[in-house]
Formats: structure tokens, sequence, C-alpha cells
């Protein structure tokens, strides 16, 4: 079936950039980071490059690091803290703006899924989170944040999404709040125990996401942030009940809306983190609620049929584009298969 008719190929704005199609390369490891946590520059040139050589494609980069407090895994992940860090995205960001595209940068900390042995030989601190609930049975016990340390996270996404898009060329930045993040971690109650302003309602769950999102705007602008969820994954301990569910994150995007950010991207409850699960529950809820606020993106395991679909059937009413993960990662040329109706290699 030919998808060349398809709104999957028609024109979009997202913040102050034009798309010329609804395919996004969504935040997938590369795994090309060191220990350093910094991209080997030529490789991270080539591998981001590549996958923007149909021009006018919008890219998300890899779950980033603010800084090194908000790390502590053992496997090696990007950051954007140090001079080094920084330039080894920027020739990732050089590539891809040659090319005639677009690179968000996905800015990331861990919270309780650190790993206190890393923490401690990398002298940075204890393992935290909203509050000290351990992420799973046998896990390790986080301390809760104290109100200094939460603003210190704030300002340091603030300094991250600066390093981004002033010094290492990013046209703008996602904001991870999925998938059992820091982020996530405060906003979801399965983790969030607080009794102060961070916590203990709706509305004070879903304050450190907003403030983040608040400080990134106050620094870059509205035009030039994003903010990813994962209401339904269970991914990192999460998942709260469906009406829970349904209020929290529709109080955190009414939040969102109001800041006037560029896009929302939600990822299908089939997907938690790197795991294809059972379909679950509706993004609908949420999808109605931001309505034509401005564009949505949806991740989630979607055949090139599938998201055709959603864009021109399901959502058609609606500024949706499509984000690929994995499909991206083993077809660089993922535009121009679907366009085409080339086979997909399905390699990992």
């Amino acid at each position: 079936m030919s998808l060349v008719d398809s709104r999957l190929f028609k024109p979009i704005r997202i913040g102050k950039i034009d798309l010329s199609h609804r395919i996004v390369m969504g935040p997938v490891c590369s795994n090309l980071a060191n220990d350093e946590h910094v991209l080997e520059p030529d490789a991270a040139a080539e591998y981001y490059g590549s996958r923007a050589r149909e021009p006018g494609t919008m890219i998300i980069g890899e779950a980033t690091f603010i800084s090194a407090r908000a790390g502590g895994i053992a496997e090696a992940r990007a950051g954007v803290w140090t001079e080094k860090q920084i330039v080894g995205w920027r020739r990732a960001t050089e590539s891809v703006h040659k090319a005639g595209s677009y690179i968000f940068l996905q800015l990331w900390a861990v919270g309780r899924s650190a790993d206190p042995e890393v923490k401690q030989r990398d002298g940075t601190g204890d393992v935290v989170s909203s509050s000290a609930v351990a992420e799973t049975q046998e896990g390790h016990v986080p301390r809760a944040m104290r109100e200094k340390e939460i603003q210190e996270y704030i300002d340091d996404y603030a300094t991250a999404a600066r390093n981004a898009v002033e010094a290492a060329g990013f046209d703008g930045v996602e904001l991870h709040g999925g998938n059992g993040s820091l982020i996530d971690q405060f906003t979801q109650s399965v983790v969030n125990r607080r009794t102060d302003r961070w916590g203990g309602n709706v509305q004070n769950r879903s304050r450190f996401a907003l403030e983040v999102t608040k400080a990134v705007c106050d620094t870059l602008g509205p035009s030039r942030v994003g903010f990813r969820i994962s209401p339904w994954s269970t991914y990192g301990g999460m998942g709260m009940n469906k009406a829970d569910t349904i209020s929290q994150f529709s109080d955190l995007l009414v939040g969102l809306r109001n800041l006037r950010i560029a896009y929302v991207h939600l990822v299908e409850s089939r997907i938690a983190g790197r795991v294809d699960v059972d379909a679950g529950e509706s993004l609908r809820p949420f999808i109605d609620l931001w309505a034509t606020n401005s564009p949505i993106l949806l991740a989630g395991g979607f055949s090139p049929e599938a998201a055709a679909d959603a864009i021109d059937k399901e959502h058609r009413d609606k500024d949706v584009l499509i984000a690929f993960g994995r499909a991206f990662v083993t077809n660089p040329d993922l535009v121009y298969r679907v366009r085409n109706n080339r086979r997909l290699n399905y390699g990992i």
C-alpha cells in the first residue's frame, strides 16, 4: 500500500521550525558515549546526520544527563554539562543542519534509578528521588530530595537547555518526563509521598515538572521546548491506577498547555521503556485534552501503516506526528523507505 498521499508526508510547523513530513526520529541511545559522557564526534556526526538526509526531518537526540549528579547508571550515556560533551554534540547538530533537518535534545535525570556504587565512584552524591521509595522490592532506597536540591535540579535543567541550544547548536530541547525519570518520580503518587508543596495532591505532584518546564521556557522561549510523558508505562516501577493516572496527567498537561510549549510527546501503553508490552489503556483522554494547542508526537512501536492510520483517520483533526525509535536505528533512510513502500529492516 502506498503511503505517499498520507498526511504523514504533509508539512507541519513545530515551534518555529517547518518540517516537510511527520515522521520523527525518537530518542534512542546511540551507544556512542564514553565514561565521561562524551559522544565520539565523528561517529555522532555520521549517526545523526545519516538519519537527517531527508530535508525537513525532525530528530530528537538521545536521553542526555543534565548534570553529573543527574546520572549514576552503569551504562555510558551522553551528557551536556562539559565542554567536551558539548563539542561531541555540536558535531552531530552541524551534520543534521547540513542535511537541511532539525534536532532537539532530550534532557534527562534518573533519580532513584541510579546505582549507588556508580554514584559513590563518581563522587556525585546520594541516590535521590521525590521520596524514599525504592524502584523494586529489593532495590536501593533513595533519599528524599531536600528543598535546596530540588531548586538546584531545576537550575540544572535550565543550564543544560542553554548549553544544548546556545553552545551545542540544538534547535530545542525535550524534557524527559516519562519512563520512571526523575520528573516522573515527582509526578506519580506511587513514588511521590511528600506532604510539602512538592507532593500530597495532584497539583503539588505536577509542580516539579512545571517548574522545570517554566525555567527552561524562560531560558529558551517556549517555542524551543517539548515535553515527553508515558502515562500508562510501568517501566521503572511506575504506574498508578486508571483514575489517578488520568487526573494526574490531565493536570500536568493543562499546566504545560498554559506554558505554550512547542509540542507534547506521548508514549503509547504498549511501550515500557525499551520493552514491548501488551497494549493497555488509551492516550485518547490526553490527546483530546491537548487538542490543537500545539502538535502532538505519538510514540509506541508504530508500523508505517499504523502511523498513517493514526494521522489520517484516528487523529485526523489533530496536528499529530509519529516518532519512530528502533525502526530509525535500523533504517537510517526510514523516511525514504516509508514513502516508497520499501521493506524495513528490523535488526534489533
